[in-house]
């Protein structure tokens, strides 16, 4: 990892995988970015590209295996092996148990669960990643990948998938130079933060400002995240310096979490 290589970063039209990105980018690395709509994700490779980053991208859902199949095929032709493999494509989803849809129950798995397990393996097996001396797997999870969150049992199920797949791979991979880590969020302020209140504000029938205060009183920094902090743990991790981080979930969520 010496010198600045091929990052791959799933759901990077916004948010915390754009800000990704855009740091990796900026650091040196060509980019393989991905996302599901394709004017958000060519808004985003134009913007990376005014940054003076070397872009391509690629419209795939990563919780479809075959369009994984694809996207780690044309990312490896257009930039190379794979060094950095960002798993951040996910998505929210709850309310109260007893109502909840096998449908909302599935689309929450397969976006943020079955993603990152269908692009870990593709990259792995044919990626490239296991040829080069060395190389990173970084999953966006959660605080709640550690912790049950009110009304989001779907989410926070498949953030805690997130974090024992993180660690069981972690060992697996260990003896082979590849590092895995997970990097756990709390509230961040993003498009996804957005939808997540007005859904609270419904259930508790509220205002989304009136949610946010509510979760800002919970916090001990008393406010929400930025992308580019969460960005930066990114960037440590996929560096020379975090070598010997391996199979941990580290929070950056301003002391929401503290375990």
């Amino acid at each position: 990892m010496t010198a600045p290589g091929h990052a791959l970063v799933t759901g990077a039209s916004s948010g915390i995988g754009r800000a990704v990105a855009s740091r990796l980018g900026r650091a040196g690395y060509r980019l393989s970015i991905c996302g599901r709509t394709k004017e958000l994700l060519q808004e985003a490779a134009d913007e990376l590209r005014r940054e003076g980053c070397d872009v391509a991208d690629f419209v795939a859902d990563v919780s479809d295996p075959r369009q994984v199949l694809d996207l780690v095929d044309g990312a490896r032709e257009h930039h190379g092996p794979i060094s950095v493999l960002v798993n951040n494509a996910g998505r929210n989803g709850g309310g109260v148990t007893a109502e909840l849809t096998d449908e909302l129950w599935r689309a929450v798995m397969s976006t943020n669960l079955d993603s990152v397990f269908y692009t870990t393996r593709e990259v792995l097996a044919r990626g490239g990643m296991t040829d080069l001396p060395s190389g990173r797997i970084i999953n966006i999870a959660s605080t709640a990948g550690k912790q049950g969150v009110l009304l989001a049992a779907p989410y926070s199920a498949s953030k805690h998938g997130v974090v024992g797949f993180t660690k069981a791979l972690g060992k697996e991979l260990a003896t082979q130079g590849v590092t895995v880590n997970a990097v756990c969020p709390g509230y961040v302020e993003t498009p996804m933060a957005e939808r997540v209140r007005a859904a609270y504000a419904q259930a508790w029938n509220t205002t989304s400002d009136d949610v946010k205060g509510q979760f800002e009183a919970k916090i001990p920094l008393g406010r929400y995240s930025t992308p580019d902090e969460v960005a930066s743990m990114v960037e440590y991790l996929a560096s020379d310096g975090a070598a010997s981080v391996t199979a941990q979930a580290l929070n950056v969520c301003g002391g929401l979490g503290n375990f």
